[in-house]
């Protein structure tokens, strides 16, 4: 039953980051492509924290949190150069 949730949870993952990845290729201003790049980086830390469940493996979260704060990162630098203009 664990499995079947895991595998269910990792099918809207993926179908989220497949509308994520549209409205990152497909967004009018670079404002859309931001939130869009963040909602990528949300669903593929979701996805390394599912294989972490799934597999078993612990060392996987840090992957996860360490991508999680670099994520973090680069998304305030692109925000802080889009608001100081191009």
């Amino acid at each position: 039953m664990v499995d079947l949730l895991i595998y269910l949870a990792a099918t809207i993952a993926g179908v989220a980051f497949l509308l994520a990845l549209w409205r990152f290729m497909a967004g009018p201003t670079a404002a859309d492509r931001i939130i869009a790049f963040d909602s990528l980086t949300i669903v593929s830390i979701t996805g390394i924290a599912l294989a972490a469940l799934a597999e078993g493996r612990g060392i996987y979260l840090d992957v996860a949190l360490v991508y999680a704060l670099l994520s973090f990162l680069g998304v305030i630098v692109v925000a802080r150069y889009i608001e100081r203009g191009f």
